[in-house]
């Protein structure tokens, strides 16, 4: 059978390179669709993944990319969908690993111009939310999706799923933060890095909410040599202060005090820096949601505070920042986490 899948693609790989794009199009769609009405889901998984990996190499011309789309498409809506393949959380599954693997690598054939990326992006999250273990989605395909984004340069598309990404997520997104905020003014660094730090705060990811912070006042303090900074040590944590960017100081006095778990010091740092946290007039929500679930301090409900405050800050509602950018539009409100335990190792 394999052999056989080979000879078709090959065989439409010449109309490809001929320019007969639409012909190949057609037939692997016909072809494709008689293995998976004889419920041959690999062979059609196969085929089209094939097909849909030429036609997207072979660029916009005459469609060929958004042929390609369509096929890869179908792939995940006739193949991965109807044929119930589910993502096992075990580590070591290697026909989970292979089935995300395709399509990861198909995703990174779209050219980034091709409309029916975004719509492929979402149907792949799609399937991994409704057959995995996770409903937001698998963290591989968050991950994969949030970077190619960031190659792009779109933050707000990167951000939505690099928040729900894997460990290495936190890096990317701090380097994306990093460098959106070198197009605005020195002093609005603190509203660039909550971007990152803020949402895994959120979403119960400590450990990424520090790793994002580490590696953006690293980078900050590697191109700004002339920048103050003072390293304060403890016998349990070490923290960098700017003198003259006091809501960066907050940002981690606060993920400090999360670790300790200590609503006194969430108090006092909140009190102590109201007036600069009430200037920027974004954090409101989302200090508030961080005091309830990880200080047990209570908020209103009035709503879905964590859903206007993902709205306003991150993807949408009409403020602008400091350097004039309108937030993008609101996608999902996270899930309630129960905050970490206070022992929580910092990377």
């Amino acid at each position: 059978m394999t052999s056989r899948i080979d000879k078709t693609i090959a065989r439409q790989r010449e109309k490809i390179a001929s320019g007969a794009y639409y012909e190949a199009h057609q037939q692997l769609r016909v072809i494709a669709a008689r293995y998976i009405k004889a419920a041959n889901y690999d062979a059609a998984a196969d085929l089209l993944a094939g097909g849909a990996a030429e036609l997207l190499r072979a660029g916009a011309q005459q469609g060929a990319s958004a042929s390609g789309g369509d096929l890869a498409i179908m792939l995940v809506l006739e193949v991965y969908n109807k044929a119930e393949w589910e993502i096992s959380s075990a580590a070591d599954d290697a026909q989970t690993r292979g089935r995300k693997k395709r399509l990861i690598e198909l995703l990174r054939e779209f050219p980034s111009e091709e409309p029916t990326r975004k719509r492929y992006i979402q149907e792949i999250i799609g399937w991994s939310g409704k057959f995995g273990p996770l409903e937001r989605g698998d963290p591989d395909l968050h991950h994969a999706a949030g970077s190619v984004y960031a190659q792009d340069n779109d933050p707000y598309d990167a951000e939505k799923h690099l928040i729900l990404g894997t460990s290495e997520s936190a890096e990317t997104l701090a380097k994306l933060e990093y460098e959106w905020y070198t197009s605005d003014d020195p002093h609005t660094a603190a509203l660039y890095v909550s971007r990152a730090v803020l949402p895994y705060l959120l979403t119960g990811n400590l450990r990424s909410a520090n790793k994002a912070l580490l590696i953006f006042t690293s980078r900050l303090s590697t191109s700004n040599p002339s920048l103050g900074v003072q390293e304060v040590s403890s016998a349990s944590s070490d923290i960098r202060v700017y003198p003259a960017l006091p809501l960066l100081n907050f940002i981690g006095l606060l993920l400090l005090a999360i670790q300790r778990g200590s609503a006194d010091l969430f108090r006092q740092l909140t009190a102590h820096y109201a007036a600069q946290i009430r200037e920027i007039g974004i954090w409101d929500d989302a200090l508030a949601q961080i005091g309830e679930q990880y200080f047990s301090i209570k908020i209103p409900r009035q709503g879905n505070p964590l859903f206007d405050m993902m709205g306003s800050m991150f993807f949408g509602g009409g403020q602008d920042n400091a350097g004039g950018r309108r937030a993008p539009q609101a996608r999902s409100p996270a899930k309630k986490v129960e905050a970490p335990p206070s022992n929580m190792e910092l990377d």
